[in-house]
């Protein structure tokens, strides 16, 4: 009884948090699996399920949990818009561990926008790479964001400076923010849509300059050694003027007051210049 009463928990869990995601097939297989073979309550009486009616809840749900695995349930819409007057290319990288999307990277024209779907639970950077040059066989360099001369980054990250689009989504909340902590090549905005909860818009505007961290390499201004603690590492003269013109955006590495944001269920607009 307990088993049975558990299993309907789990169920009915893992069903709602797919409702909104994923296709009907869930709901076929249940009634497929299921169908007459669970005993149910009638005049008052609630029967033990039989140990045949335990096992096909089981293959049932190891069933569900293969699908959902095929399918994936998709936490969020990344559109990549290209407000520039010239071509970027955008290069993605997703934290340890997490699948990279699109190869890692991708060439937009000018005004030109891409819908990348992300899994549950990803989190990683977006930023944008210019004046590239590529061969057919996707390698060449790049002036800013060059991510070891390849156009698809694949888990290699954009060598600074660089304005960065941070997400880090089902946490349970999706945390975002813009960084410029690595100092900046290209203004770049976050807007959330179909969200709920604090979904403010992430501004970086025209700041053209490397970060103190990058140019100088001090603990004080990288927040590192005896200075990797927020009580010790506190704006600089440098983050300050990134700051002024960044309002929303990281100036330094422990900038989170001001400059992460949350929001839940939300599709997100990457848009750049």
């Amino acid at each position: 009884m307990a088993l049975w009463h558990f299993s309907l928990i789990l169920v009915h869990s893992f069903l709602e948090r797919v409702w909104n995601r994923t296709s009907s097939l869930y709901i076929t297989l249940y009634f497929f699996a299921i169908g007459d073979n669970i005993t149910t309550a009638t005049h008052n009486t609630f029967h033990i399920p039989t140990p045949q009616t335990l096992i096909l809840m089981a293959l049932w749900h190891f069933s569900l949990i293969l699908v959902h695995s095929f399918l994936g349930v998709d936490a969020a819409v990344f559109t990549l818009q290209n407000r520039c007057e010239g071509i970027i290319w955008p290069g993605i990288l997703a934290n340890g561990g997490i699948p990279q999307l699109a190869n890692g990277g991708l060439q937009l024209k000018p005004h030109e926008s891409v819908d990348i779907n992300a899994p549950t639970g990803w989190s990683g950077r977006f930023w944008a790479r210019s004046e590239c040059s590529f061969d057919q066989s996707g390698r060449g360099s790049c002036t800013t964001g060059d991510c070891g001369g390849i156009l698809q980054c694949d888990g290699a990250g954009g060598a600074p400076p660089a304005s960065l689009a941070e997400f880090t989504l089902d946490s349970p909340l999706d945390f975002y923010d813009i960084s410029l902590v690595d100092g900046f090549n290209m203004p770049v905005s976050i807007v959330p849509s179909s969200g709920s909860g604090n979904c403010s818009e992430s501004k970086g505007r025209v700041v053209a300059c490397k970060s103190a961290c990058m140019a100088f390499n001090k603990s004080e201004y990288c927040c590192t050694g005896e200075y990797n603690d927020p009580k010790k590492c506190k704006p600089t003269n440098y983050s300050e003027v990134f700051k002024a013109a960044c309002p929303t955006a990281y100036s330094y590495a422990y900038d989170d007051a001001t400059s992460i944001f949350t929001c839940k269920g939300a599709n997100y607009l990457i848009r750049f210049c």
